[in-house]
């Protein structure tokens, strides 16, 4: 996919507060517009300008055939279209609106950071936290790639180890933090070992689900107020 994953063949519906407009990304030059009621109805199709800002962020600019230019910020990661018309009066307009995919893009990008951040977390919840093996089918890849030694690999025996695991042994997430198609985050994990453990894990996304994991365990140490009051890890350092 050209233009750094400009999602080509997506058609969405871009919920604008006074009016809807259906949007189908022909390719990285074009897309179609269709606006079915209201004074700016109609459907054209434009030669269009993509300029990627990245993660899943793009600038799309375009000129209507009737004299209107229209720059939208299309925000895939977040779900929304901030857009700026000129129309030919001269009238200016500023508006943000909601999208709703009714057709999924040709080819799945994966430099989505909330997105991405959402799948690990869910991920680690419904395992440690949950129990759920079924879990690993869902959001982990068929050729799930594991960096843990102790571990074996592949997804079937990640979801026989989460079917086997103690029911005292419970997650709790922390910090997560997300570039491109890599996901860190910092948690704390009781019942694997003797003691708690600080962990991080580290997952690279494909095509929408987990495909590679690394993870580095360290044994909790009580915070030691003469040195350092600062504990090794804190739930509430979870951010959005």
């Amino acid at each position: 996919m050209a233009k750094n994953n400009f999602p080509v063949g997506l058609k969405m519906d871009v919920n604008y507060p006074n009016f809807q407009v259906s949007l189908t990304l022909l390719s990285v030059s074009q897309l179609k517009f269709e606006i079915k009621e209201g004074p700016f109805a109609r459907t054209e199709t434009v030669d269009i300008q993509v300029i990627p800002l990245g993660n899943s962020l793009f600038a799309v600019s375009w000129q209507e055939k009737e004299g209107a230019t229209v720059t939208n910020i299309q925000d895939y990661d977040s779900g929304l279209v901030h857009s700026f018309a000129t129309l030919p009066d001269g009238t200016f307009l500023r508006m943000t609106g909601t999208v709703v995919v009714t057709r999924p893009a040709d080819d799945v990008f994966d430099a989505c950071p909330k997105r991405n951040k959402a799948l690990v977390l869910e991920a680690m919840t419904s395992l440690f936290q949950r129990h759920d093996a079924s879990a690993v089918q869902r959001l982990y890849a068929n050729n799930y790639i594991q960096h843990n030694p102790d571990i074996p690999q592949g997804r079937d025996a990640l979801q026989a180890l989460v079917a086997g695991l103690p029911k005292h042994l419970y997650y709790e997430p922390g910090l997560i933090v997300a570039q491109d198609d890599l996901v860190a985050i910092h948690g704390r994990i009781r019942g694997w070992a003797e003691v708690p453990q600080i962990v991080v894990d580290i997952f690279r996304i494909e095509n929408g689900k987990l495909a590679e994991h690394w993870d580095v365990l360290q044994n909790e140490a009580p915070v030691k107020s003469a040195l350092n009051s600062i504990p090794m890890f804190d739930p509430m350092e979870q951010r959005s």
